[in-house]
C-alpha cells in the first residue's frame, strides 16, 4: 500500500538518487534482495540508523507458500457458499436441505484446511 503524502511532514518527501559502478550496483541489489526489503526501505534503514548489517527476513518455506495458496483458494469457496446462502435467503427459497448442503461444504473446507495446516512447519 503506497504511503500517503501529507502536508504534515509525515509522508515521504523528495527522492534522492545516487550512482554506482556496475559491481557496486550488483552487490547493493544482492543485499537488498537478501534483506527482503524494498530498495528504499533498505537504504533508509542502512543510512538513517547507521546500520551496516541488515538482518534478512526468513524466506517462506515451500510448505508455507502452499498453505497460503490453499487458503486463498478456499476463501473463494467460502465466498461462493455465503453468496448461495444469501441469494436463496433473499429469494425466500432457503430450506433445511440447503442449510445441510452448505454445512457439509463448510465441513469439507474445514477438514481440508486442517489437514494442510498439519503438514506445515
Amino acid at each position: 500500500m503506497p504511503r500517503r503524502k501529507g502536508n504534515d511532514g509525515t509522508g515521504l518527501g523528495k527522492p534522492i538518487a545516487f550512482r554506482l559502478s556496475e559491481a557496486d550496483r550488483e552487490a547493493y541489489l544482492a543485499k537488498v534482495a537478501a534483506s527482503g526489503l524494498t530498495q528504499s526501505e533498505f537504504f533508509r534503514l542502512a543510512v538513517l540508523t547507521n546500520r551496516t548489517q541488515v538482518i534478512a527476513r526468513p524466506a517462506s518455506s515451500a510448505d508455507r507458500k502452499r498453505l497460503l495458496y490453499v487458503f486463498n483458494k478456499t476463501s473463494n469457496n467460502l465466498n461462493q457458499i455465503a453468496h448461495r446462502a444469501n441469494a436463496e435467503h433473499l429469494r425466500g427459497t432457503l430450506s433445511e436441505a440447503t442449510y445441510d448442503q452448505l454445512l457439509v461444504q463448510l465441513q469439507i473446507v474445514s477438514r481440508y484446511l486442517k489437514s494442510v495446516l498439519a503438514k506445515v512447519d
